[in-house]
């Protein structure tokens, strides 16, 4: 993997609020609640479903919005946003939309001119500026920075253009590196499960970068191995998000702590005017 940096020029001061796991299952509501009731779209990353989204889904339920998860083909970069896109298309009404993992680079673009998002909310997540791919930005020290043979196992799919093939995270990543802070039994569930992501999803160059224009907000998880937490700082500071530092987790901490995620989500449900 290509280590992420950032110019000096768009190093720029962000607020940043630390939450440990007992702070962050204190939720409370939006002060002064906003009249419009936006939709939170949440999409999902490689190597993952729309269930990884269950744990939120069932707290802003609880809380009374209006969610839905949409199915990310994990199959290129493009065409995946595409997909999203046209889920929004079929929605009225503000939006804000999250996304986990590769699921960043997804909503990165898929949001780009589109005046019903209202707010990006980023999870462990890839934020690309244009031209730059999702492989990049997993920053130095990454668990996926090591030999592609050791990291997954590859399996060839109907329709790939060019050599892409599917890829799957061999067990001991996903466990160990992946899903580091689950129950043991739980992590060899999900690798079990797991969607394979085509190589195309990290080598095609985003086209958009909605956060220039769209507010966000960031989930940092500090034990995040996949996305490290220094890539993720680098591309919150360009963005100017509204950054969340988790302490622990890892790159699943959307499954392992659900509540914390969901706060973020409501401080960006409650920018929504």
């Amino acid at each position: 993997m290509t280590r992420f940096s950032v110019p000096a020029c768009v190093l720029l001061l962000v607020s940043t609020t630390a939450v440990t796991p007992a702070a962050a299952e204190r939720r409370a509501p939006c002060p002064t609640p906003g009249s419009a009731r936006p939709t939170v779209v949440l999409v999902h990353g490689a190597w993952a479903d729309t269930s990884s989204w269950n744990g939120e889904i069932l707290a802003l339920q609880r809380a009374g919005h209006l969610v839905r998860a949409v199915g990310n083909p994990l199959r290129d970069l493009t065409g995946d946003a595409r997909t999203v896109r046209d889920f929004l298309d079929t929605l009225s009404g503000p939006v804000v939309l999250v996304g986990h993992s590769y699921g960043g680079s997804v909503i990165t673009n898929a949001a780009a001119g589109d005046p019903d998002v209202k707010a990006l909310v980023y999870v462990n997540a890839a934020a690309p500026a244009v031209g730059e791919t999702t492989a990049q930005l997993s920053g130095s020290g990454s668990a996926l920075g090591g030999d592609p043979a050791t990291l997954y196992d590859r399996a060839a799919y109907s329709g790939a253009a060019g050599d892409a093939t599917d890829l799957y995270l061999k067990q001991d990543v996903f466990v160990r590196s992946f899903a580091s802070d689950l129950p043991r039994d739980t992590a060899h569930q999900l690798w079990a499960t797991q969607r394979a992501a085509s190589t195309a999803a990290f080598t095609t160059p985003s086209k958009a970068a909605a956060w220039q224009q769209i507010p966000s907000w960031y989930f940092i998880a500090t034990g995040d191995q996949i996305i490290v937490p220094d890539s993720q700082r680098a591309m919150a500071k360009r963005a100017r998000s509204k950054v969340t530092e988790f302490a622990g987790g890892s790159h699943l901490t959307l499954v392992s702590h659900p509540q914390a995620v969901t706060r973020v989500i409501e401080d960006a449900i409650c920018s929504v005017r």
